[in-house]
């Protein structure tokens, strides 16, 4: 099998594939082609509302179904890395489609795998009373986003970064963080795949998915496991985002010629 050529790079909740403009550029440097599309309803034409409703089942059918157009004009599957709820949409997409390799940057946690820290459970009860119903569109909480997720950034790439977030769909939130009140188990992941290697990666002071959850991800999986040390949650962006680039690629280096089964 030959080497994967392409890298689908999948953003997290309230952004866009904006978050990869840095990051996906030492891959290109590398000789991969880099995919980063903007989830359904977030791109920049876009109105607020068109998140509304979607589920995260949504977002990893097209997921998938991009991952196997690739495919299909490459002759082989893409690695798929996935950011915070994208790591979840990517696990997702990994039991219903072929991939060459699963990466997942600080990734949100699939149904059955209970938070670890005070943080998430206060997150996760409080969630319901923001959102004005499962079906709307919730908007952005800048002060958390300000205090967790971009904590380590410069003021001025901060608030750049704040500027471009929009609207999450308060379904998929709620089927992502109290999934234990979802009796569809939208975000139940089936075992890997046999064969399917996977690198997972922490922030060693990421206070949206610690450490000691995203552990249990990788357990999951079966995964290498990584732990960034003074690193927060915005991997791809914060500063340090090229040891973490870096770390991924080599990781890929090292890969047999093979995809997953």
């Amino acid at each position: 099998m030959m080497r994967p050529s392409t890298v689908v790079m999948v953003h997290g909740a309230f952004c866009g594939g904006w978050v990869f403009d840095e990051f996906r550029r030492p891959f290109e440097a590398a000789g991969l082609k880099v995919a980063a599309p903007d989830l359904r309803g977030h791109g920049p034409e876009d109105r607020p509302g068109d998140v509304a409703n979607l589920s995260m089942a949504d977002y990893a059918a097209d997921i998938t179904a991009l991952c196997r157009q690739i495919a299909a004009e490459d002759g082989g599957p893409p690695v798929l890395l996935g950011h915070s709820l994208g790591g979840l949409v990517a696990q997702m997409t990994a039991g219903r489609q072929p991939l060459a390799s699963l990466v997942l940057l600080a990734p949100s946690a699939p149904w059955g795998v209970f938070g670890s820290s005070l943080e998430e459970a206060v997150t996760a009860a409080t969630l319901p009373l923001v959102a004005p119903t499962p079906f709307s569109p919730v908007e952005p909480d800048l002060h958390l986003l300000r205090g967790f997720s971009l904590d380590r950034l410069a003021p001025g790439a901060r608030e750049a970064a704040v500027q471009r977030v929009r609207p999450e769909s308060a379904r998929a939130i709620l089927e992502t963080l109290t999934w234990w009140l979802d009796p569809l188990m939208t975000t139940r992941t089936d075992p890997p795949p046999s064969g399917l290697d996977s690198l997972v990666i922490s922030g060693g002071k990421d206070r949206v998915h610690p450490p000691a959850t995203v552990r249990q991800v990788a357990g999951r999986l079966g995964a290498e496991y990584v732990e960034m040390a003074g690193m927060s949650h915005w991997l791809p962006g914060e500063p340090g985002w090229e040891s973490v680039a870096e770390r991924v690629l080599d990781w890929l280096a090292a890969r047999p010629d093979r995809a997953a089964a």
